[in-house]
């Protein structure tokens, strides 16, 4: 598949909706783009970082900028979700919840999507920021049941920053770690943003502070393949080549890559980068599908579902 602009001018596509999934009696909201007039050949679920919202990932700034319009024009589904404790779940999560408690009710909620709606080859997963936590999280405690794959960025093991300085309740923290240089950005970038701005919970803030320990345990227990990726101005994290080490070493996944995209700040998806990255995004899920497709054979189903129960996904043979 061509990921050129002019394929992507070609190809047709249905509006961005709004969506409300269940999550066994939790209602999530979010954003649903779906490829006009052709079947999907997977659902990218995307997720957002720390006091932001779905649309975090639907910059309207300037045309093609959008995950979700670009995947739709590329074939995919795309389902950006408003994280547990935020959007339409903020009341019933004021405080918000763990890590793990996110992980089972977004695969519930992915369980519910895959009930009404087809869904390709399976979940590829997309997070930003503490949103890529959650894509971590998701793939080690849920086994991995339909997922294909996971990229994330805005997120390492090493903080660039001392503790008090992480984003809480009472403050998103110093602005310019959160953009960077401002010639990143769109001139309305950040009236576009403001709009997307909510309280980061206060159990998402807590938790963030044991990341650093979490992150081993969770990442010896993933079977999918990952992505990171580390903007040229990330300034939350460390991203030299020992902070890149100790990040990859606990992995177990059968396949991982680590990209550093030069003009960008943190927020990537609402950045002039967000194409190029988005783009990077979708290949690596295409790279995926192909590995997937190449193994040697065991069975022909190429068709992945999630379950209400999930049971641990293995790949074909090895690749």
């Amino acid at each position: 598949m061509s990921l050129s602009s002019a394929t992507v001018a070609a190809c047709e596509v249905s509006e961005t909706a709004n969506i409300v999934l269940d999550a066994d009696g939790v209602q999530l909201s979010g954003l649903l783009a779906r490829p006009a007039g052709t079947a999907t050949n997977a659902v990218v679920v995307a997720v957002h970082g720390g006091g932001m919202r779905a649309g975090y990932f639907d910059s309207r700034a300037r045309a093609g900028l959008s995950l979700l319009a670009i995947g739709a024009q590329l074939g995919y589904t795309v389902l950006s979700v408003d994280r547990p404790g935020y959007g339409l779940s903020a009341d019933r999560f004021p405080q918000g919840l763990p890590l793990a408690d996110q992980a089972q009710i977004l695969h519930s909620s992915l369980a519910s999507f895959a009930r009404s709606h087809a869904t390709g080859a399976g979940f590829f997963v997309v997070g930003h920021s503490n949103g890529g936590k959650l894509a971590l999280a998701l793939a080690a405690h849920c086994h991995a049941s339909g997922l294909i794959g996971v990229d994330v960025s805005g997120i390492g093991t090493r903080l660039a920053v001392t503790t008090d300085e992480l984003p809480g309740p009472t403050g998103h923290g110093d602005w310019r770690r959160h953009w960077g240089a401002l010639r990143l950005y769109p001139p309305h970038a950040f009236r576009f943003g403001r709009d997307l701005i909510a309280p980061i919970p206060a159990a998402e803030a807590d938790e963030a502070l044991a990341w650093p320990r979490m992150y081993p345990r969770l990442a010896a227990r993933i079977r999918v393949p990952v992505r990171f990726t580390f903007a040229e101005q990330e300034r939350w994290w460390l991203h030299d080549e020992a902070a890149v080490a100790e990040l990859l070493r606990p992995l177990k996944a059968p396949r991982v890559k680590v990209d550093h995209l030069p003009d960008a700040g943190h927020n990537i998806s609402l950045g002039w980068a967000a194409r190029t990255y988005h783009l990077r995004v979708l290949a690596f899920l295409e790279e995926c599908l192909l590995a997937h497709d190449a193994a040697p054979v065991v069975s022909d189903r190429r068709h992945m579902t999630v379950t209400a129960s999930p049971e641990p996904y293995t790949r074909k043979g090895n690749v």
